[in-house]
């Protein structure tokens, strides 16, 4: 796991280059697309290449983390909606490119089985964006969630309602309580996973990802079983490192070797 301790502004950037190699090197990749607050700097900065021609999606597809559940279709604060107007419609990939679980469907298992048959038939994903939740969630695996679980129906935690409430104009009661998501078993075969934290609300998540032990109650420590994880934070998400030190030093005098 590479920990990247940097300022907000310039994480976006540190992503978007990842991105840009990786299509430069594969033009039809896949990108594993995450909401919220946390990617959006990565979104702005692939979009300011797009529209400066340093960068197409023209080939690239992509498929979302999660979903509500019970959102109609074009919802303001349904998540396909929401990775719409943050991202593919601000670049070029084409219509219909990017994917995510029906949260609408009548049969919500078979929506899900069908939505894991869509990523192994796309090849598995390339590289995931992955934000943290202040209770080490990562998609909507709440604490609790197998390590090895799949695709599935996921009952929110009060606490994952009350943090999204900003979402709903500050309405936790609008908020729906279950959710489409991928499982930690379905995030793990990513082939490479690149995870953006900031704040400071985000300091004790990111200390138990990076420093604590695996466990289902910090769903996202899953993620120290994975061989090319990037965890990207500013100095707030990372004040509670106890290895913030030498982080940076390794960072400052990292090279490669052939």
């Amino acid at each position: 796991m590479d920990v990247v301790i940097a300022p907000e502004a310039q994480i976006g950037e540190i992503v978007a280059d990842d991105i840009a190699a990786l299509i430069a090197a594969r033009p039809d990749a896949v990108l594993g697309l995450a909401t919220g607050s946390s990617p959006l700097r990565i979104y702005d900065a692939v979009t300011q290449r797009v529209e400066r021609g340093e960068l197409s999606l023209a080939r690239a597809r992509g498929f979302m983390l999660d979903e509500y559940v019970g959102l109609p279709l074009g919802h303001p604060c349904r998540y396909s909606t929401v990775i719409d107007e943050d991202f593919v419609s601000r670049v070029d990939l084409a219509p219909g490119a990017v994917r995510g679980p029906d949260g609408d469907a009548a049969d919500l298992d078979a929506a899900c089985a069908g939505y894991e048959k869509a990523i192994r038939d796309a090849g598995g994903v390339d590289l995931q964006i992955l934000g943290i939740g202040t209770d080490g969630h990562i998609a909507f695996n709440e604490p609790g969630s197998s390590l090895a679980s799949r695709t599935r129906v996921k009952t929110l935690t009060a606490q994952t309602r009350e943090d999204n409430a900003r979402f709903f104009g500050g309405d936790v009661d609008a908020v729906p309580y279950h959710c489409l998501t991928q499982g930690l078993g379905t995030i793990m075969d990513a082939r490479r996973i690149v995870l953006v934290a900031t704040g400071e609300a985000k300091a004790e998540a990111v200390a138990q990802l990076v420093e604590g032990a695996v466990s289902a109650r910090w769903p996202a420590t899953i993620l120290q079983h994975h061989r090319r994880v990037t965890v990207l934070v500013d100095d707030a998400a990372a004040s509670r490192l106890a290895l913030a030190e030498y982080y940076r030093h390794t960072q400052a005098h990292r090279h490669l070797v052939s």
